[in-house]
């Protein structure tokens, strides 16, 4: 049986992995297999290659989920993160190497020990952030360890935004992958390290504005602090470290306009029926006068910026709420609801180019001097299929599959890309295929 990749999910970020894959199968003689809920899309981003094939798959489907990981060497799940456990525990019982580019998933910590037993790969958090920001940062921190430097503070930032020449809206953004994760982004709140002290903040106050870096010409960025940075101290053996901070970039006029839509509770979760034939306009007035939020709104729109911001989005609007965003019982909430409003407004254009932007900030002593790096990384997408999206979170995936099928990774259990086996044969293919970092370095004597 010749060695075989299946990859489950092709959707907009599982782009570049598929080509680069499919690629690689014919010089080394591989073959893939890409299966999809949707069988069309999977055909679409099958496009007739060689060495494989394409399908349509209910992944819910015990049997036919079995049969297909039973006859794969390796898995990548580009699937959503709920079903990662469902296809972990099936590798580990079938007895397969399993990578994606999700978080690592609690049910995938409960089997780490199994994973262990039975001498498997399973590497997750192995896409863009999480990811690349993972293995360019343990990059620089053994560097530094290596010269017996002591880090004191790091502070890793990360965006998915819009290309300059492609940035037409007032929010200075479009989505260039899975729109949800957009809309939920911050809900529980962030905890990161300042001077020594936890710092947590909570959703409300998530979006309220922090410092403007200058990482690229003619889009000042700010930040949001993502979810728990303190989880990642120790797994950058940094204890001890005295600032600690992973944050999500965007324009100061996305996160001033993404506040107000916090504040104006429009991310709720909370169920409520939808008449059919309901408006945009009648949705966002009915939902105002529900929560006493008329004065908040009118307030809000007082301001020039949110004017344009929230006039963008057009709540005014008569366009018809389509009644498939509700469930069996004819409920919806207020986030499906935007999530549908948003993916037509910061729809990516044909000829759009989306970017990627990251920067690790990192300051550490050595012989008595302070050192501090800049390291970052600006990446612009091709068009709105071959985004830098999809380049960052799928050629990771990709090369690190590569890697282990040629036996330059051979470690096993449950991990994410800090080990220099994993990141160094990684970054390097990167680094070939244009995605590399640039580095400035300050010292400052005592």
């Amino acid at each position: 049986m010749p060695t075989t990749i299946l990859i489950l999910g092709a959707g907009k970020s599982a782009t570049i992995l598929i080509e680069y894959l499919q690629q690689k199968a014919v010089e080394n003689n591989w073959y893939l297999l890409l299966a999809d809920g949707d069988e069309n899309v999977a055909l679409k981003k099958w496009n007739n290659a060689p060495n494989g094939h394409a399908i349509g798959i209910d992944i819910l489907n015990t049997t036919k989920r079995h049969d297909l990981i039973s006859s794969s060497t390796v898995v990548i799940s580009m699937l959503p993160a709920f079903l990662h456990t469902l296809v972990a525990e099936d590798c580990l019982l079938l007895g397969k190497s399993l990578f994606t580019a999700s978080y690592v998933e609690e049910g995938m910590k409960k089997i780490q020990n199994q994973i262990q037993e039975k001498g498997l790969l399973f590497l997750c958090e192995m896409g863009l952030d999480p990811g690349i920001d993972h293995m360019s940062a343990m990059e620089l921190i053994h560097r530094i360890q290596k010269q017996g430097g002591k880090i004191t503070s790091f502070a890793s930032h990360c965006g998915g935004l819009i290309a300059p020449e492609s940035d037409n809206n007032p929010w200075h953004y479009k989505i260039s992958w899975n729109p949800r994760n957009i809309i939920l982004a911050g809900k529980s709140g962030a905890i990161y390290l300042e001077n020594g002290k936890e710092v947590s903040i909570p959703y409300t106050q998530l979006f309220q504005g922090y410092p403007i870096l200058n990482i690229v010409e003619k889009a000042p960025l700010t930040y949001y602090p993502n979810r728990n940075s303190l989880d990642y101290i120790q797994t950058y053996s940094l204890e001890g470290i005295q600032n600690f901070v992973r944050t999500t970039l965007r324009s100061v006029d996305f996160c001033a306009g993404w506040n107000a839509i916090v504040h104006l509770k429009l991310t709720d979760e909370t169920s409520f029926p939808l008449q059919e034939g309901t408006t945009i306009q009648q949705w966002f007035q009915n939902h105002l006068r529900a929560h006493s939020l008329e004065d908040k709104y009118d307030r809000l729109i007082q301001d020039p910026t949110l004017f344009s911001l929230l006039q963008f989005i057009d709540f005014k609007s008569e366009k018809i709420i389509p009644f498939t965003l509700t469930n069996s019982a004819h409920s919806t909430n207020n986030a499906i609801i935007l999530q549908w409003i948003l993916e037509d407004k910061w729809k990516l254009d044909t000829s759009d180019k989306d970017m990627i932007v990251m920067q690790h900030q990192i300051e550490y002593s050595l012989q008595n001097e302070t050192h501090s790096i800049e390291s970052s990384l600006v990446l612009i997408g091709k068009d709105a299929t071959h985004t830098a999206m999809a380049s960052t979170v799928g050629l990771p995936l990709a090369i690190s599959v590569c890697a282990y099928l040629k036996g330059e990774i051979t470690c096993t259990g449950l991990h994410i890309p800090t080990l220099p086996e994993i990141y160094e044969p990684v970054l390097k293919v990167l680094k070939q295929e244009g995605i590399v970092f640039t580095e400035t370095h300050h010292i400052q004597s005592h």
